[in-house]
Order: C-alpha cells, then sequence, then structure tokens
C-alpha cells in the first residue's frame, strides 16, 4: 500500500460505523502541537495520500485542523473541541506529545499517530502488532535515532572537542533523549552540553551560548517546535558557524499517513485495535549542516 496514504484508512475504517449511522460527510480531525506556517509540505503529502485513495477535503469529507501553535498546554482543549464535534477520526500529527492529547482526549474515537518515538514506551499502545484500543499509527523513529545524529556530526567533525543537544523542555520525550545522548557521548569521551529552548528567544541565546564557548556542534531534537523553526535554526547556525544536525530534510514528503483510513475506509470490520503501527524510514535519515567554520574548532 502507498506510504503517503495512511491517513485516509482511519478515517474510513474507523469511521464507518460512524459513517452509516450519521450518513453525511465525514470529518477527519487533524491535531497538531505547532502552527500552520511552515507545516504545508506534510499537509499536502498527507492531503495528496487522501487524493490517492479517493478523498478530498470538501468533496467527500472534511477536514478540521486544529494547530496549538507550539503552545502545548493548549492541545488539550483543542482535542476536546474535536470530540465534541464528534469526528470520524483523530490524525495526531506532531509527535508523541500530540499523540498523548489525543489518547486521553477519547478512548472511542479512532486516533492515528504520527511519533518520532517509541509508541509502546510512550505508553500510546501495549504492542505494535496488535495495538488494541482506539490508537493506531506510524513511527519515524526520529527520536530514536538522535545518538545516531550526533555520532555523524562527530564524523563530520573528527577535531571538534565538545558537542551541544538542544532540548524543548515541553517535549515529553526531553528527560529520555537527554539521558540517552549524555550516555552515548559520555561512552566515547565526547563533552556535551544539553540547552533547552522552548521558544525563540531560547533559540537565540543558545546559538549565542554555543559560539561564546566554541561548542564544536549540535543536535537538534525531533520536535514540532524546532520543526517550524527550522529555516530560523539555519540561519543561526550559519551567522555563528555551528554545525548542527536536524531530524530532516525540509521537503521530505509526507510518510505512510494515510493508508490506514483506506485500509479502514475499505473494511467495515477494520479498527485501530487489528492495524499495525507502522515503521518508516522517510524522515529517519538525518540532515547536516555545516559551514564555513574550520573543522579544527571545538
Amino acid at each position: 500500500m502507498n506510504r503517503r496514504a495512511f491517513i485516509l484508512a482511519l478515517a474510513g475504517a474507523a469511521g464507518c460505523s460512524r459513517l452509516a449511522r450519521a450518513q453525511q460527510m465525514p470529518v477527519i480531525g487533524y491535531l497538531n502541537g505547532a502552527p500552520a506556517a511552515g507545516w504545508e509540505v506534510y499537509v499536502s503529502a498527507f492531503l495528496q495520500g487522501l487524493a490517492e485513495t479517493g478523498y478530498a477535503d470538501g468533496k467527500n469529507l472534511r477536514i478540521e485542523y486544529r494547530w496549538a501553535d507550539n503552545q502545548y498546554d493548549r492541545l488539550p482543549g483543542l482535542a476536546a473541541d474535536l470530540v465534541r464535534r464528534d469526528v470520524a477520526v483523530i490524525f495526531s500529527d506532531g509527535g508523541t506529545v500530540t499523540a498523548l492529547t489525543a489518547q486521553k482526549a477519547t478512548n472511542t474515537i479512532p486516533v492515528v499517530f504520527m511519533t518520532g518515538g517509541d509508541p509502546v514506551k510512550a505508553g500510546l499502545i501495549p504492542s505494535l502488532n496488535r495495538p488494541g484500543g482506539n490508537l493506531t499509527g506510524v513511527t519515524i523513529i526520529t527520536d530514536l535515532v538522535i545518538t545516531k545524529r550526533l555520532e555523524l556530526l562527530s564524523e563530520l567533525l573528527p577535531r571538534a572537542k565538545s558537542f551541544g543537544l538542544v532540548l524543548n523542555p515541553g517535549n515529553p520525550n526531553a528527560a529520555e533523549r537527554s539521558a540517552d545522548v549524555r550516555a552515548a557521548a559520555a561512552a566515547r569521551g565526547w563533552p556535551i552540553t544539553v540547552f533547552q529552548a522552548g521558544s525563540d528567544r531560547d533559540v537565540e541565546v543558545v546559538f549565542a551560548t554555543l559560539a561564546q564557548q566554541r561548542i564544536g556542534g549540535l543536535v537538534v531534537q525531533a520536535d514540532p517546535f524546532f520543526f517550524s523553526r527550522r529555516d530560523r535554526l539555519s540561519e543561526l547556525a550559519l551567522r555563528h558557524a555551528v554545525p548542527a544536525v536536524y531530524e530532516d530534510r525540509a521537503a521530505m514528503p509526507r510518510p505512510a499517513v494515510s493508508s490506514a483510513m483506506a485500509q479502514i475506509a475499505s473494511n467495515r470490520a477494520a479498527s485501530p485495535a487489528s492495524i499495525p503501527v507502522a515503521f518508516s524510514k522517510a524522515r529517519s535519515r538525518p540532515t547536516c549542516r555545516c559551514n564555513s567554520r574550520p573543522s579544527s574548532s571545538s
């Protein structure tokens, strides 16, 4: 099944019984902790995935978008609003924090999540093969390969003497990712400084500090806030001559987020509980933007 065609599966699958009952145009609730600006490439691919399975917004379904604009404390209210509207299915985009919010908001409306971490470890589902309950989705393992990004950075900058890691403190995976990277750095004898940034001002301070302390390179956590600020991060990395490695390429097409919905749409008996969680490597390759800073710098 087409990798980009994943989310419509749930709209049909989960919504089949509801749809038969309501006899009206089904509604997909789209929930994301990031701002809409900067997420256009993924929304476009999401819509393309729906189109490939014969669905179009405004034609035979409707999509209600809810964006938290990087204010994660708004997510519960946005999710509750979608539940009140009795949408056929919720697509939880933007990582674990959004998926956990959708999970808490409903145990009846099907939820398809997109996450970069381990959904079992996060408590979203009990099993990858048989998720059970009302959740299924895709993991793109961007969180889980963060130590690989550190290793890549060290290979590209063999004379660097120290590294930095920037995390969003509002991300529920921040502490675990910090521990992972600290352990990997300690095992190789690499000094690492961990920074926290949850606002534009924080990001400015992080890069200024990196330059001041002459830290050799930066690993950026996979997080909706950092993704939405990827252009600004790149500008600051160039301005301060700090090599940095990010979660993905901005133009990477939306990975498997419409096939689960198509799968359910075509099978009235299907439910999220029986649809295995998929792995996608489409966004797992790190993107490293190094600049003219000499590799001998530390």
